[in-house]
C-alpha cells in the first residue's frame, strides 16, 4: 500500500480515520492464556504483550520472522541557541557510525534478531530554529511525514522506531509542552549531558517558542510543524503507516515518543497498536508516556536514543509471543487444573 500526504488536512483525515484492530484476535489470544499450563496470569505483562500483538496482525500469524528497526536522522535550527553540548556534525558523523556498525543500535539489533536501517531526512538540513519561526513549511513538513511512512514495509512482524539528532531533545520538549501544556522548566532534561547553563538556554528556548507560537493543543499537527523537526515528523509517518499496515511498534525514548504523541491527540486511540519501550532517564519521558496513558516495558536508565530502549524490549514480544504460541495447554499436556481439583 503506497500513500502521499499532499496537504496537512490529508494527513489528518489518515490519523482520524483509523484501523482499530482485531478485537476478536486480540480476545482469541486472551482465551488461549487461560488454558496454557500455567498459574492464570501469572506471565503478567507477557500476556498482554502477546494480545496486543495478536490485535495489531490483520490476521497475519502470530511470528517475529522480521523485525525491522527504523532509525530518522535530522539536524535542528534550534541548536543555534546553545541547547546542546554537542555541534550538529555529530549528526552525520554518527550516521556514518551506524553504517559503519560502530553504534550501540548495531549491537542491539544484532542481538534482537533485527535488520536496522538508517534513513537521513531532509538530506540532515537543519529545520529553522523555531525560536523565530515555524521550525518546517508544510511542504517540507509533509515531505518529512511521506519519507517515513513510505520508510515502513508491511512485511514486517514488529517495527521499532528510533532518532538521531543533535538538539532532538529540546525539539521533543518543545512538542511535549505544546501538545500537553507547561513549560520549558517543566519537560526539558539535560539530553546529551548539557550543564546547567546550557539547561537554562534549552528552558529559555523552549519558552520563547511556546510564546511565539501561541497555544498549540488543539492542533497536534500544527505544533508538530512548528516546533517539531524532519526527523521526528519521520517517525509520526512511519507510526501511522505501521498502523495502517498491520505492524506493531516499538517506540524508543523521549523523542520517539514525543514524535508519535500527535496521533494520540488526534485520535484517542491513535498509539494503541505502540509500545513505549523504556523509561528514558531523560526528565521528561516519565511525564510524557503518563500523559500517554502509556507504561514503558523497561527502565534501565537510558538516555541515548537510537532506537536503543526499542531493540532491548524486542526480544521480550518474541519471548511473549513465544510463550504464548509454544506453551502447552492443560488439555493438551495431561495437566490438572483448578477446577479438576474442586470437581475431585
Amino acid at each position: 500500500m503506497s500513500e502521499s500526504f499532499l496537504t496537512i488536512a490529508a494527513l489528518r483525515d489518515a490519523a482520524t480515520s483509523l484501523w482499530r484492530g482485531d478485537a476478536n484476535a486480540e480476545a482469541q489470544a486472551a482465551a488461549r492464556d487461560r488454558i496454557l499450563t500455567k498459574p492464570p496470569g501469572s506471565l503478567g505483562r507477557l500476556e498482554r504483550i502477546a494480545q496486543w500483538h495478536a490485535r495489531w496482525r490483520r490476521g497475519r500469524p502470530m511470528v517475529l520472522e522480521r523485525i525491522d528497526v527504523l532509525v530518522f536522522a535530522g539536524n535542528h535550527g534550534v541548536v543555534a541557541q546553545g541547547v546542546s553540548a554537542w555541534p550538529s556534525a555529530v549528526t552525520a558523523q554518527m550516521v556514518e557510525n551506524f553504517r559503519n556498525g560502530g553504534a550501540a543500535i548495531n549491537q542491539l539489533s544484532r542481538v534482537a534478531g533485527a535488520t536496522l536501517r538508517v534513513i537521513e531526512v531532509a538530506d540532515l538540513a537543519p529545520t529553522r530554529d523555531f525560536t523565530a519561526g515555524p521550525a518546517m513549511e508544510e511542504r517540507a513538513f509533509l515531505a518529512a511525514v511521506n519519507l517515513g511512512y513510505a520508510s515502513v514495509s508491511p512485511e514486517a512482524d514488529l517495527l521499532c522506531l528510533g532518532e538521531m539528532g543533535i538538539g532532538n531533545t529540546t525539539v521533543a520538549a518543545a512538542l511535549s509542552a505544546g501538545l500537553f501544556g507547561g513549560s520549558g522548566a517543566d519537560w526539558a532534561g539535560r539530553g546529551a549531558g548539557i550543564d546547567d547553563e546550557g539547561l537554562a538556554r534549552k528552558v529559555r528556548a523552549i519558552d520563547a517558542a511556546l510564546s511565539l507560537h501561541g497555544g498549540l493543543a488543539p492542533d497536534p499537527l500544527e505544533a508538530a510543524r512548528r516546533l517539531g523537526g524532519y526527523e521526528l515528523a519521520a517517525i509520526m509517518g512511519a507510526t501511522l503507516a505501521a498502523r495502517r499496515h498491520g505492524v506493531p511498534v516499538l517506540l524508543d525514548g523521549f523523542v520517539c515518543t514525543a514524535s508519535a504523541a500527535p496521533l494520540a491527540r488526534l485520535s484517542c486511540d491513535g498509539l494503541d497498536h505502540a509500545l513505549v519501550s523504556h523509561r528514558s532517564a531523560e526528565a521528561g519521558h516519565a511525564r510524557l508516556a503518563a500523559a500517554l496513558g502509556m507504561e514503558p516495558l523497561l527502565d534501565l536508565g537510558l538516555r541515548l536514543g537510537e532506537a536503543s530502549g526499542a531493540a532491548l524490549a524486542a526480544p521480550l514480544v518474541r519471548a511473549a509471543i513465544a510463550c504464548h504460541t509454544g506453551m502447552a495447554t492443560f488439555d493438551s499436556a495431561g495437566v490438572a487444573t483448578t477446577s479438576d481439583a474442586r470437581a475431585s
